[in-house]
């Protein structure tokens, strides 16, 4: 899994648009392997990253859960531990 993919589900306040497309970015980047496509390659490269955010939105938005919605800064707070934990070694 690519490291800069990050969850998106069921947070206060809600996923914006911008960060699907970040994350669908990033997806589509670690499927195709290219970083930056050619021009050849750039219809398809946007295509595909426009078609997994339409398809991460749409589970997105039929996703339930009955949990309390989880707090931004507190899971960047566990990843910065984690991180801190990881890294320390």
């Amino acid at each position: 899994m690519c490291r800069n993919i990050r969850p998106l589900y069921h947070f206060e306040p809600p996923v914006t648009e911008d960060e699907v497309l970040a994350a669908s970015l990033q997806f589509v980047r670690k499927v195709s392997g290219f970083a930056k496509p050619s021009a050849a390659n750039q219809a398809a490269f946007d295509r595909a990253v426009g078609e997994v955010s339409e398809v991460v939105q749409r589970l997105l938005d039929s996703l339930v859960t009955n949990a309390p919605p989880r707090n931004r800064e507190v899971e960047a707070a566990k990843a910065r531990a984690r991180a801190a934990r990881r890294y320390a070694r």
